[in-house]
């Protein structure tokens, strides 16, 4: 059997294979509801055979969206129409995962499809918040520098979101501490600027995402596990860096966080990244063999083959792929196809 196509035994959870889609922002929902196309395009995924399907990010309160048409989970009303599409994943025997998300400096902006669009103060643009007063670009919103009440109040919202995110039925709860959002900001000195408790050093600038980690713990249920997606490396001199990441990675091993799902970047605008295949794999690599913990590696990965190797060679535990499942929803049951051979279409597509 190939390894792509082995099963990985989590704590109180088996993910039938290694392929995990990776969260991806849909930006199609109405004040954080989902609706068909989230179905569709999450049911599509399952069918087409991935072990697991992360949820893109979803807001954990209004402000933290991204933009006005992010998916969300502040609210219990969300809580009907994402069990639908939990309960669809499950029946296709894979694991449902979401990720819960706060958007900092970088909410409130324009749909990536519609960069020109007016928005509209109150229903498309609301202040945004961050560590520090620093914004994302020139064209950005300069954030209000946050207190201790308002970061309490947001590692409650995490809190709030992970128990409805359970009580829907998701199997996997991720953390979304990286791409310069929200908890990325606090964990690099370039956009964390504080004097408290919160900034300066490595323990206080990752204070707050344990803070998030051990809310969250106190209301998930023994089958959920517990993942962390960062950005190894911010890409910059003096920013967050992949020692850090290291020694982060150890800490929520310790906590309770099963796996890091590592990528990169996204803190600030303009970075050159040396972007190619695999370009994101030494740092999940480095952090599996330094820590032990699972790591899962993302980043133009697009090929069975290419996955496979990974694998192999020790790389990764899973592979997270992004843009090539949009592109082909099947890519798991092709992929089943050319490392072995064998044809796992469901049933109703067996004739192929």
């Amino acid at each position: 059997m190939s390894k792509l196509f082995s099963s990985l035994n989590l704590k109180n959870n088996i993910l039938k294979n290694r392929i995990v889609m990776s969260p991806m922002c849909q930006y199609s929902s109405h004040d954080g509801f989902a609706n068909e196309w989230h179905f569709v395009h999450y049911g599509s995924r399952a069918v087409g055979g991935v072990a697991a399907v992360i949820q893109e990010a979803t807001a954990v309160s209004p402000q933290g969206r991204i933009t006005y048409k992010d998916l969300g989970i502040w609210k219990d009303e969300h809580m009907l129409e994402l069990n639908k599409i939990v309960n669809f994943i499950h029946n296709q025997n894979s694991l449902a995962g979401i990720q819960l998300a706060h958007a900092g400096r970088k909410a409130s902006t324009t749909i990536p499809w519609m960069p020109d669009e007016k928005l509209e103060e109150g229903y498309s643009q609301w202040p945004v918040v961050a560590p520090s007063d620093i914004a994302f670009d020139s064209d950005s919103l300069v954030p209000k520098e946050l207190s201790i009440d308002e970061i309490n109040i947001i590692i409650t919202d995490f809190k709030e979101a992970a128990s409805r995110a359970a009580k829907a039925g998701y199997d996997i709860i991720e953390i979304h501490a990286a791409h310069g959002y929200l908890i990325h900001e606090f964990l690099s000195p370039l956009s964390n600027q504080r004097k408290d408790i919160y900034g300066g050093e490595f323990k206080n600038r990752i204070r707050f995402l344990l803070e998030i980690v051990e809310a969250c713990k106190e209301v998930l249920h023994n089958h959920n596990s517990l993942w962390v997606r960062i950005s190894a490396t911010d890409w910059a001199e003096g920013g967050w860096s992949i020692d850090e990441s290291i020694e982060l990675a150890e800490i929520l091993k310790n906590s309770g966080v099963e796996v890091i799902d590592v990528s990169s970047g996204g803190l600030l605008p303009h970075v050159k990244i040396p972007v190619k295949p695999n370009y994101q794999v030494p740092f999940a690599q480095k952090i599996k063999n330094e820590t032990g913990i699972l790591t899962g590696s993302v980043g133009l990965i697009t090929h069975a083959v290419q996955a496979e190797e990974i694998l192999e060679n020790e790389e990764a535990d899973l592979i997270f792929i992004g843009r090539e499942l949009l592109r082909n929803p099947y890519f798991a049951l092709q992929s089943s196809i050319i490392l072995e051979g064998s044809k796992n279409y469901p049933s109703q597509y067996e004739r192929i």
